[in-house]
């Protein structure tokens, strides 16, 4: 695996570095000569957003106060279907890096390490380390940051005293260093946008876009914000741009009733927070003020996207520099009874996909597209050969050439023993056991259907149309898998261990 040079890779891999003055690129200038002969090939900049739901104004919701999203959406290609191939953390950052879909073996967790799932993969940004690039990770990228941590030039990560859980206020802080009180699920405090972890990553952003556009080296930079993901702290201002009442909080008994056992989970994540009841479903007004929370949380990070994005136009370098943006899965905010991801409903799969790319008209695309596709479009759009066999993805640039192009038609996304089938307006999931015997399905008609509130899978008319979804979900997506594509295509416990209740923290 390619090394990244003057570094030691050891010390990278195993230390976690608070950096609050960031270190000035080593490389050379470009001269002016250069300059007039080369060609500059067009940098990345690539954002990760955790928990991020298409909870923003450019994809039409209703509330979400966006400002920034909204304008760049204007400037690019919005994926308006776009859906995670596993809606959990870990395991879906591992699948985009690599563009290799999850299996048997592979990214299945949110503690998900992909140098040790995958070991001979190259990774995105280690394919543009080898190119020539510059690259540089802030924040959460990979679910651990000394993860393929050889692969970037410079590894930077911003985090308080309190720990990846973000509390500014000294109280909550104290409640988090104590293992014996739960941590409080949301905060609202009267700080800067600096006391928190994503505003310092913003800062972290800017600082080195300005470096860059001295040296004028191409680069990728990916950036990778925390929230919206639990608890749900921003500063008080964000939380002001919201009038609670006017918020969408759906009843508490709203999961169809058609729909099998296996689809619902527990929502262990939210339930190791402090006043969250440890069964039954939540009062509505802490339903409310978590929901009020996560949408104070999506304002923040829209407000330090648009510094980044600012700096991009100052600096100069907007004109030739991508600019991609994606949620690693969806979130429930009491949409079937569910809180968190961790399912199969459509709430945890689909996310936002903005890419802005130089030359290129913006355009809605209405094309069902995946996040493995994100590998093999930046390779189209840089013009760089992608790793021979390896990834699994489409690329994306013809549909955002001619956005009427349907795309290859399918998604493909996968949790616990589930895997759904995404075509056209048809949701299809089904479970399998260890012995590939299905044990549980679900299907649902978006065409008229899509809060997903009624299973026709056991309807005698829907009958055909699951058996033929059937089908194609073992071979549209299973032939990539090879002889044992039934293996690999469903995610199941391997063994006892893995049966017992997880208390999902990512």
């Amino acid at each position: 695996m390619h090394r990244a040079s003057g570094m030691n890779p050891s010390m990278i891999r195993h230390s976690l570095v608070v950096v609050l003055a960031l270190l000035t690129p080593s490389v050379a200038p470009l001269n002016a000569a250069d300059a007039q002969t080369q060609p500059s090939p067009p940098n990345i900049l690539f954002i990760a957003v955790d928990d991020l739901r298409p909870a923003i104004g450019a994809y039409g919701d209703p509330v979400a106060v966006t400002p920034h999203l909204d304008r760049l959406a204007q400037q690019s290609s919005l994926f308006e279907r776009a859906y995670c191939n596993v809606p959990v953390c870990g395991a879906s950052r591992a699948s985009i890096m690599s563009g290799i879909r999850p299996g048997f073996d592979r990214y299945r967790r949110y503690f998900t390490w992909l140098e040790k799932e995958t070991p001979d993969a190259v990774t995105l940004n280690d394919h543009f380390q080898q190119n020539g690039y510059t690259t540089l990770s802030v924040g959460k990228i990979y679910h651990h940051i000394a993860d393929s941590a050889d692969t970037w030039d410079r590894v930077y990560d911003s985090i308080g005293e309190s720990g990846w859980r973000d509390y500014a206020l000294e109280e909550n802080a104290r409640k988090a260093r104590d293992p014996n009180q739960p941590d409080p699920a949301y905060e609202a405090s009267d700080v800067t946008d600096l006391a928190y972890r994503d505003g310092r990553l913003a800062q972290m952003a800017v600082n080195e876009l300005q470096q860059l556009a001295r040296t004028g080296e191409p680069f990728f930079l990916a950036l990778g914000f925390l929230k919206p993901h639990l608890p749900f702290n921003a500063p008080q201002k964000y939380w002001d741009l919201y009038d609670p009442a006017a918020l969408p909080v759906p009843p508490a008994g709203n999961n169809p009733e058609s729909a099998p056992a296996a689809a619902f989970h527990a929502w262990g994540e939210l339930r190791a927070y402090a006043e969250v009841p440890a069964k039954g479903p939540l009062p509505d007004s802490l339903a409310r003020k978590l929901i009020h929370g996560y949408y104070a949380c999506v304002s923040a990070t829209d407000a330090q996207i648009g510094q980044v994005m600012t700096a991009l136009e100052r600096t100069g370098l907007a004109d030739n520099t991508i600019v991609v943006i994606w949620g690693d899965h969806g979130y429930n905010l009491r949409e079937h009874g569910l809180w968190c991801k961790h399912c199969n409903f459509n709430t945890a799969m689909q996310v936002p996909l903005i890419i802005k790319a130089p030359g290129m008209a913006p355009a809605r695309i209405r094309g069902i597209t995946e996040l493995i596709d994100l590998y093999p479009t930046l390779c189209t759009l840089t013009g760089l050969k992608p790793p021979a066999g390896q990834l699994d993805g489409q690329d994306l640039v013809p549909l955002m050439q001619n956005p009427s192009l349907p795309g290859d038609g399918v998604a493909v996304s996968k949790y616990g023993n589930g895997v759904t089938l995404i075509e056209d307006n048809l949701f299809y999931t089904e479970w399998r056991r260890a012995d590939d015997q299905r044990y549980a399905r679900m299907l649902f008609d978006h065409t008229t259907d899509p809060a997903e509130a009624q299973n026709l899978a056991e309807l005698p008319e829907w009958a055909d149309t699951v058996a033929r979804m059937q089908q194609r979900l073992l071979k549209e997506r299973g032939a990539e898998a090879g002889d044992n594509q039934l293996k690999d295509i469903f995610v199941r416990f391997k063994d006892l261990a893995d049966r017992k209740k997880e208390v999902f923290d990512d």
